[in-house]
């Protein structure tokens, strides 16, 4: 059965253990090589239903945003018309990279499990765990400058947003 059928049958499934979710993200990892992506898939599910997936499309899209995880985080968003995934598992090929891991905590997503790590990724020349160590590090030692810069009207997008009263919060 191909990626696109498997993930069809899951959409329809109303329940499944995490190893044939895993089992999924392999999957859309392994041919998404062939599509011209990077080696790695997720797959957001939540009560046992797909809500999206993907494979990582970085190279394809020349977005260094398209993570896997992003993507899939993307297309169940989309596929629920809400920004949060409340209730949702992550299922991913591999260790979430930091911008993933703090994509899903923005999504609330409320679990994620992966199989591959960082190591696993190093070794097959991907630079997460440069990511992962740099992020221990004081800013100060990074070899790209983030620093502040105040400005007298600094805090004014936040007074429109307090005080639009039809704002959607997050």
């Amino acid at each position: 059965m191909s990626v696109t059928q498997r993930l069809r049958a899951a959409r329809t499934a109303t329940t499944t253990g995490e190893e044939a979710w895993m089992e999924l993200a392999l999957d859309l990892a392994v041919s998404n090589v062939g599509a011209g992506g990077g080696p790695f898939g997720a797959v957001i599910v939540r009560d046992g239903e797909v809500l999206g997936s993907s494979g990582n499309r970085v190279t394809v899209s020349h977005d260094p945003t398209a993570h896997a995880e992003v993507m899939a985080i993307r297309v169940a968003c989309r596929t629920i018309a809400d920004f949060r995934l409340d209730g949702a598992l992550l299922v991913s090929s591999c260790e979430p990279c930091p911008m993933c891991l703090t994509a899903a905590l923005w999504a609330r997503v409320e679990r994620v499990v992966f199989a591959a790590d960082r190591h696993d990724a190093a070794q097959a020349g991907f630079d997460d765990l440069e990511f992962y160590e740099l992020l221990e590090r004081p800013r100060s030692t990074w070899s790209m400058p983030v620093t502040r810069l105040r400005h007298q009207r600094q805090g004014r997008p936040f007074d429109t947003w307090t005080a639009f009263a039809d704002r959607t919060d997050y």
